[in-house]
């Protein structure tokens, strides 16, 4: 039986905004939340919809399993890792992307098989 502790579900998505560079007020706009809602959620004085649920996870680019259960395995999920990687690259500047790419191409030349 699975039973949803509110408080680590808030420290998920607080992790996941911060490692995607997110304010909670950044948020609260991508995923179309109230005002001081998200705040609510991530400190467990509120229970999110599923609705809600499913705006944040849209918007930090992460699955519901991973939110409610604390369950992914990025390192086997391309989805994530893509996702991961285009939002970083998304905030960088034109020299800090040519690096990434240039770095991304060089990757790519190396057998870690």
């Amino acid at each position: 039986m699975y039973y949803t502790d509110y408080k680590k579900v808030g420290e998920r998505i607080a992790k996941r905004r911060k490692e995607l560079g997110y304010t909670q007020w950044q948020l609260e706009e991508k995923a179309n939340l109230g005002f001081k809602y998200l705040s609510n959620i991530e400190r467990a004085t509120t229970v999110l919809s599923v609705d809600v649920l499913m705006r944040i996870c849209d918007a930090l680019e992460i699955t519901p399993d991973h939110l409610l259960l604390g369950t992914t395995d990025k390192a086997n999920d391309p989805n994530l890792i893509s996702a991961a990687i285009s939002s970083r690259v998304s905030r960088m500047s034109p020299k800090q992307a040519e690096l990434a790419l240039s770095m991304l191409d060089w990757i790519l030349t190396q057998k870690l098989d």
